[in-house]
């Protein structure tokens, strides 16, 4: 009796077991997908590709928070723009920084942090400033460690002596915002603290509180109730980052500060309860000094990103770094890596298992939806209990799934439909030709349009393959195509030639697609259509359309000839008298708004006429070009060269600040053109006499301008040639 009842439960055992077992092939899918779509997820991940929205998720995580209250044991001093017009000087004296040290030292707070760079004494009162740092052991002043964007900052000799400085160094991502906090830096063999850590274990001293190694993990610091564990260069949502020191993320406030102005406490309009046990942060806030950071809050308002001013983002350290601590308010935590990877593997598995039960639209949407708000749910949670865990990983991971186990269902619907069609209409009523191959090749069934298209009656085509009909070549070719829908088991079209009976040819586009039937046999439908005539008309318009490119090119050089007959002069080739005009105009315009000089210099060959007569009008000609091309290679990119007519050129000069820039132009042209010109074996000597008009002295459009010039020209030309002259001049400069 027990004998069988032990039997009787191994065979059920056994049949259960069986069961799952076949339940999770039959469902293997699933489990492939999920496994696929989160290994894709982990290497866009590693790759860096979801970086950025992980940390777009952490800031509005922070931004979503309960608003934090104000932290009573900070206290800043601002120094703002109103403070610096009342000081009208900048930086503040030696003086006045003792001054207002003495001030808050007299309010007796805790700690007094000096986040103004003080390497240097500026004006008068040093020995007053230093006996200010010899008798505040409570000072921290601030150093800027050498780093890759600067040579850093030295930090008062005084302070540092007395061991009372503090790095005040951030670190910041991809996009410019400060989410990590670095405590301590190595610099030749020597360990740093940073300012905000100087600061909260000053104020910490009556607790009795100071960094010591973690228990856990000597290499780590704990302080207080906390362990501040460090940051590595993968953890939470980054990927190679920047770890150098001791960093932690930092576990910003919504929340500011009490803030007072600097001429508030020199004229004694704070209550020295204010500062009394506090931490006094000193540093700037004013617009003009630009001492301003990007953190988790900062959100664009009115079109610009707000920003927080250094010092504050400093009160947010210590802050940070006070509340871990004494409330044990410790940094963001992260999961190590296996512990993301089974997390994002996870929600992949919900993903596709939701897609696969739940295969309605409505219902898959509202699962999905579902999901989706659990995962965001359980990330903001768990962020409010200090853990910053995978949120878009997941969530990816989440769709992608659902959307690859979605398409393989709508892809088996597909193929059903395909095989009912095939059972009920394909073979007998479709006009195009239509062939069934088993797996060796061989044609299983056909309807009649296919027999008359190859030729050959169906008896003689049923269990053969290709190789029995067709020429070796296009056989081959054939069975390639038929062999790559098997294997992969994709739909296919590919375009083929056929030769039939009859030894006509054609060309054919056959679709290929597997279909299974109740037994699980697979078979290869093509379906084929005869596109003979297409491909001739094809080829006909690709021709025809190569005719209208080249008699479209043709119309555009038609066009761009003529445009350029129309503003330049035939000869030399250079801008002619209507494209030197609008020039013109243009470099007035923009002379105009931006106070410059626009210079238009009138040329007239000397002696022109006499080369003319004496060597021809041909060698005239020559002469023009080569004067045309000289004038080019003198001038600058931005200078025009224009033939006015005859032997008359003009040379616009836009953009000129000074007057002796022209002359020494006009000088240049000169030079060059009193050089002989080889022409034909002959050495032709030429020279030119220059008149420069100037905008605004000479006139403000162009047809005063030209003008002037050429009556400035005429004047060189009086008084002796090969010269330049302006309109005003009383005397004439020779070359």
């Amino acid at each position: 009796m027990l004998l069988r009842q032990a039997n009787r439960l191994k065979s059920k055992s056994l049949s259960s077991l069986q069961q799952s077992s076949h339940r999770l092939w039959r469902e293997r899918r699933i489990w492939l997908t999920a496994i696929a779509v989160t290994c894709g997820v982990l290497g866009l991940r590693w790759l860096g590709g979801l970086q950025f929205l992980e940390l777009a998720a952490l800031d509005r995580a922070f931004r979503l928070r309960p608003a934090d209250p104000m932290d009573e044991r900070i206290v800043i001093v601002g120094i703002n723009d109103i403070d610096i017009q009342n000081l009208r000087d900048w930086p503040i004296s030696d003086r006045v920084m003792a001054d207002l040290l003495q001030k808050i030292k007299s309010y007796q707070p805790r700690a007094i942090g000096l986040d103004i760079y003080r390497e240097f004494s500026v004006g008068e009162g040093g020995d007053e400033l230093k006996a200010v740092f010899r008798t505040t052991p409570n000072l921290i002043g601030i150093e800027k460690i050498p780093d890759s964007t600067s040579p850093g900052v030295e930090p008062p000799k005084l302070l540092k002596q007395a061991g009372q400085v503090g790095f005040n160094n951030v670190v910041t991502d991809s996009d410019n915002r400060v989410r990590r906090v670095i405590l301590y830096w190595g610099v030749n063999g020597e360990l740093r603290r940073s300012f905000a850590l100087k600061l909260a274990l000053l104020y910490l001293q009556d607790w009795g509180i100071s960094t010591q190694p973690a228990p856990d993990n000597p290499a780590e610091v704990k302080l207080g109730q906390s362990v501040l564990r460090r940051l590595g260069r993968n953890d939470g949502g980054y990927v190679r980052a920047d770890d150098g020191g001791y960093q932690i993320l930092a576990n910003t406030r919504s929340s500011g500060y009490r803030t007072v102005s600097l001429t508030e406490v020199l004229n004694g309009e704070v209550d020295p309860a204010l500062m009394r046990d506090r931490i006094v942060l000193i540093g700037s806030t004013a617009e003009s000094l630009n001492d301003f950071f990007f953190n988790s809050y900062s959100r664009e308002m009115n079109g610009t990103v707000q920003r927080i001013p250094g010092v504050a983002l400093h009160a947010n350290f210590i802050s940070q770094l006070l509340d871990a601590a004494l409330y044990g308010r410790s940094p963001l935590q992260v999961w190590i890596s296996p512990v993301e990877w089974i997390w994002i593997l996870g929600w992949s598995l919900v993903g596709a298992v939701v897609s696969w039960r739940f295969r309605h639209p409505a219902k898959l949407a509202i699962s999905l939806l579902g999901s989706s708000s659990l995962l965001l749910g359980s990330c903001y949670l768990a962020f409010l209990q200090g853990w910053w865990i995978p949120l878009v990983p997941p969530l990816l991971a989440l769709v992608g799934s659902s959307g690859v186990i979605t398409s393989y269902i709508a892809y088996l619907k597909e193929e059903l439909k395909k095989s009912k069609e095939f059972l009920s209409s394909v073979i007998h009523m479709i006009p195009d030709p239509v062939f069934v191959k088993d797996r060796q090749g061989r044609w299983i069934v056909l309807n009649e349009a296919f027999c008359r298209f190859v030729g050959y009656p169906l008896e003689t085509l049923l269990d053969k393959t290709d190789h029995d009909i067709f020429p070796p070549h296009q056989a081959n070719f054939l069975r390639q195509h038929d062999e790559s829908v098997f294997e992969t088991g994709l739909d296919s079209e590919s375009e083929e030639e056929f030769t039939s009976a009859d030894g006509a040819h054609y060309l054919t586009a056959t679709k290929r697609s597997l279909h299974k039937d109740a037994a699980g046999n697979t078979f290869l439908v093509g379906v084929i259509r005869d596109i003979t005539q297409r491909k001739q008309m094809e080829e006909e318009l690709r021709r025809t359309a190569a005719e209208l490119v080249r008699s479209n090119a043709e119309l555009k050089q038609a066009q761009y000839h003529l445009q350029h007959l129309a503003y330049h002069d035939s000869l030399t080739g250079l801008p002619n008298r209507q494209l030197l005009c609008d020039r013109l105009l243009q470099s007035l315009l923009w002379a105009q708004e931006h106070d410059q000089l626009v210079a238009v210099l009138f040329l007239d060959l000397d002696g022109f006429k006499h080369i003319n007569d004496t060597y021809g009008h041909a060698m005239g000609n020559l002469l023009l070009k080569a004067v045309a091309q000289r004038l080019s290679r003198c001038l600058r990119n931005s200078d025009t060269v224009a033939r006015f007519g005859g032997d008359e050129f003009v040379v616009l000069l836009p953009a000129i600040p000074h007057v002796q820039d022209v002359t020494r132009v006009a000088e240049k042209i000169l030079d060059t053109l009193s050089q002989s010109f080889a022409l034909e074996g002959e050495s032709i000597p030429v020279t030119t006499s220059i008149g420069i008009s100037l905008y605004p002295t000479h006139g403000d459009d162009p047809e005063t301008l030209l003008k002037q010039a050429d009556l400035a020209m005429y004047q060189a030309k009086q008084a002796g040639k090969r010269q330049y002259a302006l309109p005003v001049e009383v005397e004439k400069r020779a070359s």
